[in-house]
């Protein structure tokens, strides 16, 4: 037994290659002709192969790594293995050994190799077959299936996990058209199905594992379980529907006058009249204009549920997170009846006294930061509502007056609209904006 270094082989005309894969480690029983690191280029990937059976000392090389020809990889002690690809490489002119026969005797009858020469192999049924040089095995649902460089160099590029793919060529063999195949049925189902238990074969890589304490002090705090339940359900919303957000502005320089003028009747009825109300109530009236925005989709994507109701969410901020109270049948209240509604389930909210019936039916929802502060955000979609609409803080702004040729001070209301694109179109988006606009810039339009 001896330890040899193990080199880069001549790789054509390249510089450096990356090493995108090792695929032994220390200690590990190589046969001759086994991958031992997987490289690419800009042109293709490959793998290279041991130049003799031998058992792993040291892994020379990490994944990242930039090799040339004669860089080394590992250092190898050889003789150590056995193999099939050994047993085929036992027809020489010397007749085999039998593995009773001293060693002593074989060297006295076989010339000096040039290089140390492995040992005869043992009578050993292999596991499997070999694979060609090149192939790594996948394993797929208990089965074992091959796949080459190129093929797991064009998975990664369309982010299949190959453990998912069924091989359709000899010995299970996973090819590019497998591939194909795998990401054209799974695009074809439904979104729901596509986007549960299935995401498995098209998911991001995990998150790494880290001890932050490493950099400093921590401290560990259990999130509550509105935040997880409602975190949980935001991941899902935001990558099942693929979100388009459009920007507007409204003038409500005019409609803040007139809820400020409502205050005291508002107040007689025990009711905080907020601008919340006045939202939500052209919202409705956006929401008859452009039905789209006032259905879901079906569970298998193939139609749209159209509502005829109009039950309106918001965004309530908790001490234990984020919850969504809906407001029912809002086309057959005024503001002072929506604005009561608000006040109550805010505080049923806030003091965790919400029913369940009360957190559902929702049509559409608005998430409103107008009180805490910002300009523009994207707000994520409650599913399976197919839309939703921010607001952001107000602030005075100049606005030209063609009439007077002069600027004059407005209060301006940033609205961020957040739809789900297999449902509803830009153009339609841009329409629901501009709809929501002229209502709340002309309290007469509101009040239809």
């Amino acid at each position: 037994m001896s330890l040899q270094d193990v080199l880069v082989p001549d790789i054509g005309n390249f510089d450096s290659v990356d090493v995108i894969e090792v695929l032994v480690k220390a200690g590990d029983t190589i046969a001759k002709d086994d991958s031992l690191v997987t490289v690419e280029s800009d042109k293709a990937s490959m793998d290279i192969p041991a130049p003799f059976a031998g058992v792993v000392k040291e892994v020379k090389l990490n994944v990242g790594d930039k090799i040339a020809q004669g860089h080394l990889i590992l250092t190898l002690e050889a003789g150590s293995a056995t193999s099939g690809t050994q047993a085929a490489e036992a027809k020489a002119p010397v007749a085999p050994t039998p593995l009773s026969v001293p060693k002593e005797a074989i060297a006295a009858t076989i010339p000096e190799p040039s290089r140390p020469a492995p040992e005869p192999p043992k009578q050993v049924q292999p596991a499997h077959q070999p694979l060609p040089v090149g192939e790594s095995i996948v394993i797929n649902g208990g089965k074992t299936s091959h796949a080459s460089p190129s093929v797991r160099k064009f998975a990664r590029e369309l982010g299949v996990n190959l453990a998912f793919v069924k091989g359709s060529a000899p010995k299970n063999r996973i090819t590019q058209a497998d591939v194909q195949a795998f990401v054209k049925s799974e695009l074809a189902k439904p979104r729901s199905e596509n986007m549960g238990a299935g995401l498995g074969s098209l998911a991001t890589l995990p998150m790494p594992v880290i001890d932050f304490s490493q950099f400093g002090d921590i401290e560990t705090k259990p999130l509550s379980r509105i935040k997880k339940i409602s975190g949980a359900n935001l991941h899902r919303n935001w990558v099942t529907a693929p979100h388009v957000t459009q920007f507007d502005q409204a003038d409500i320089t005019d409609l803040e006058d007139f809820r400020k003028s409502m205050q005291a009747d508002a107040e007689k009825r025990g009711v905080k009249l907020t601008m919340l109300a006045f939202l939500i109530k052209a919202s409705v009236n956006a929401l008859k204009a452009y039905p789209s925005f006032n259905s879901s989709l079906s569970p298998d994507g193939d139609s749209l549920i159209l509502k005829n109701y109009f039950n309106i969410g918001f965004a309530c901020d908790t001490p234990d997170g984020l919850v969504v109270p809906v407001v029912k049948d809002v086309q057959q209240k005024d503001v002072l009846d929506i604005a009561r509604d608000l006040g109550e389930l805010s505080i049923k909210a806030r003091e965790r006294k919400l029913k369940v019936e009360e957190m559902q039916g929702g049509c559409f929802t608005i998430s409103s930061l107008g009180g805490i502060g910002g300009t523009m955000f994207t707000p994520i979609i409650n599913c399976p509502e197919v839309a939703i609409l921010g607001i952001s803080r107000s602030s005075m702004q100049p606005v030209f007056d063609h009439k007077t040729k002069a600027f004059e001070p407005r209060l301006i209301l940033p609205m961020s609209l957040s739809y789900d694109h297999r449902v509803v179109d830009g153009a339609d988006g841009a329409r629901f904006t501009s709809h929501m606009r002229m209502m709340l810039s002309d309290v007469r339009r509101l009040l239809l």
